[in-house]
């Protein structure tokens, strides 16, 4: 493993005089391909594990979802078309004689998933699902069986992750999970899952503009719109308060025009019915967020297997190996980490770990490289943990 550790004075943008930072809430239609792949996946891997003991290959990151057609309406609407979600991939379907039901598996997975979270769709008449999963190729195939006590990198990849999150980023990810947190849903149930806030902060100030889908069958009218999206408006204030003390100021759905009646209303609450379409991997980091001032990968970990996928695998360790550096070495104020994988070696053993750190005034550099490179290899060696962590789904990927 070649370890670099540079000490810098600065990394956050906290530091500087602009910060922009993004969250595509739980029911955006990106968010939704994303969770449906880790779902798949996370689904896949129990399978196997339960028939066979051991995780079988698959990637099944592809997930494309096509918005259907509604009629929104204030105290009811109807979809016209619905919603289809195309999966394709890669994943073992034959193993020991053994047929592994994938496609079925990735038809139940979509239908508990929207069950779920958009309880407002009728998964059995606006739902299609078409699964376009094969198996593998032997060569990557063949290169996942060769994995033994050590699981061998299948991808030369990289991934990327920092520590801590500034207040703009803490408050734009406290602002989406207040308003789809359940106690929001029972209070409010006029706010749809299709939450996305955008944050901007000059110097003091922090604007965030927030786009939320209401549901019209909750509404009456235009009077119920109006102050459901003012609850929304201080929901999402509230929330950002208690994440930055910059001088907040909060915008719901900017498009609205009241006077005409043109407003985010919806049938299910989420822009999927009818005005917008989604892709894995276009929306939120490992972090939980876009971050343009932050280190990224364009790798969309949500659905790649937890074994030997380093796209998934190293985006996740880097965010723990920056956040264990700064909870553990008190000299260190903020951390930023790229590991970069190659395809046949050992995931446990990156090409490369670049670490970046911005020191307190009076810490010594120098002192630091040997601690770090106890916290990369902690954090390495814990792949078998973060793997049973995924699987149990204590691990956040969007």
């Amino acid at each position: 493993m070649d370890l670099v550790v540079r000490a810098y004075d600065s990394l956050s943008p906290a530091a500087h005089e602009v910060e922009i930072v993004e969250r595509k809430g739980l029911g955006h239609p990106d968010t939704i391909c994303d969770a449906i792949a880790e779902h798949f996946c996370v689904r896949l891997c129990r399978e196997y594990l339960r028939r066979f003991g051991t995780i079988l290959h698959h990637n099944v990151d592809k997930v494309l979802l096509c918005g259907g057609a509604a009629r929104a309406a204030f105290g009811g609407g109807e979809m016209l078309a619905p919603i289809e979600i195309v999966l394709a991939g890669r994943a073992t379907d034959v193993h020991r004689g053994e047929r592994i039901p994938v496609h079925e598996i990735a038809i139940e997975t979509c239908r508990e998933w929207f069950r779920a979270n958009v309880p407002a769709l009728d998964v059995e008449r606006h739902l299609v699902v078409t699964p376009r999963v094969r198996p593998g190729s032997s060569d990557l195939t063949a290169l996942f069986g060769r994995s033994g006590a050590v699981a061998l990198a299948n991808d030369t990849s990289c991934g990327a992750g920092f520590a801590p999150f500034t207040e703009l980023e803490r408050a734009v990810l406290e602002v989406e999970r207040s308003l789809n947190a359940e106690a929001t849903r029972r209070a409010h149930p006029a706010i749809g899952s299709d939450v996305k806030v955008m944050g901007v902060r000059r110097g003091a100030r922090v604007e965030l503009s927030i786009g939320c889908a209401f549901i019209g069958r909750t509404l009456r009218d235009i009077g119920d719109y109006v102050r459901a999206k003012q609850s929304a408006h201080e929901i999402a204030l509230a929330a950002a308060r208690r994440a930055t003390r910059c001088d907040v100021t909060v915008t719901v759905n900017a498009a609205d025009d009241v006077e005409r009646g043109d407003v985010y209303l919806t049938v299910t609450g989420t822009s999927a019915e009818a005005g917008d379409d989604g892709e894995v991997g276009r929306g939120n980091r490992t972090s939980g967020l876009i971050t343009p001032y932050r280190p990224m990968t364009l790798e969309a970990a949500a659905g790649k297997n937890p074994v030997t996928h380093v796209g998934k695998l190293y985006n996740l360790v880097a965010s723990r190996i920056a956040g264990t550096i700064v909870a553990e070495l008190p000299a260190v104020c903020d951390a930023s980490c790229v590991l970069v994988s190659r395809i046949g070696h050992a995931v446990t053993d990156p090409r490369l770990v670049d670490v970046r750190v911005a020191l307190r005034e009076g810490a010594d550099a120098n002192a630091l490289e040997a601690p770090i490179a106890a916290i990369v290899r902690s954090e390495l060696g814990g792949l078998d943990a973060l793997r049973d962590a995924l699987l149990e789904g204590r691990v956040e990927l969007y």
